[in-house]
């Protein structure tokens, strides 16, 4: 029942970076959803993501076809209570520990708990921090709640070790939708160094240069959404560059 998160912890062991393309169903539809799909049938990536700030479009559906269409591991990443569906091959159960709204760090949990258990589906509990990207993010806006100043350190740090105490096993550095600016390496390299939990990034990563940076600095997974929507025909080439990333830092090793 642990098979996603066993993979993580496998891949992190072997410093196998790994990317998560981000479905929002709200905008993934139409011409967009097949172009998306034609993508991810010629390169998989290691995750699939699924879910948004606000949606009113099935996500159990969005899955659903996912699922028949590409071979990659589905997980739900909902932003709210209304958005679970047991279908996923696993669910991130998140909470928004940057911020202090009690909706988004218990409330909205609460709501699902039940459900969720029921489900039987992995459930992969997550830290998710809010880092300012020089726009405001469809999660603050909904959220109601202020990104950390992504030069205050200290204070990413210390919520990220707040919440792996609190017993989250994966910590996820997030810019925000449409961010300007991606999470630096620097403050990615200080978070994975005094952690010993995976790390995901994503938020402003429009090129393969960004996502190397982040997992040269300690990124496990890189998360990009909302370049794959102006661009999903890049999928492929983004997966290629991950592959030769690993393959050369295997080389060099070996040497």
């Amino acid at each position: 029942m642990r098979e996603i998160f066993r993979t993580i912890l496998l891949n992190r062991e072997a410093e196998k970076k790994m990317l998560a393309v981000l479905i929002d169903p709200e905008k993934c539809q139409g011409p967009l959803l097949a172009a998306t799909i034609a993508a991810l049938k010629v390169e998989a990536p290691d995750f699939i993501f699924v879910g948004g700030s606000l949606t009113s479009t099935s996500t159990k559906s969005l899955i659903e076809l996912f699922k028949e269409e590409t071979e990659s591991k589905i997980i739900l990443f909902p932003g709210n209570a209304s958005q679970f569906t047991p279908n996923a091959d696993a669910l991130l159960f998140m909470s928004l520990i940057s911020g202090r709204n009690p909706d988004y760090l218990i409330g909205q949990q609460v709501q699902s708990a039940i459900s969720v258990k029921n489900s039987g589906m992995e459930v992969i509990p997550m830290g998710y921090i809010l880092i300012e990207g020089d726009a405001k993010s469809s999660v603050e806006y909904i959220s109601n709640t202020q990104p950390i100043p992504r030069e205050k350190k200290g204070i990413v740090l210390s919520t990220a070790l707040a919440g792996e105490l609190l017993g989250m096993h994966i910590i996820y550095l997030e810019a925000g939708s449409g961010a300007k600016s991606p999470v630096s390496p620097e403050l990615i390299q200080y978070v994975s160094e005094n952690i010993s939990i995976p790390l995901i990034v994503g938020g402003g990563i429009t090129t393969p240069a960004d996502m190397i940076s982040s997992f040269e600095a300690g990124a496990d997974i890189v998360v990009i959404g909302n370049f794959f929507e102006k661009y999903p025909y890049k999928i492929p080439d983004f997966i290629e560059y991950r592959d030769k990333y690993y393959e050369e830092k295997r080389k060099k090793e070996e040497e």
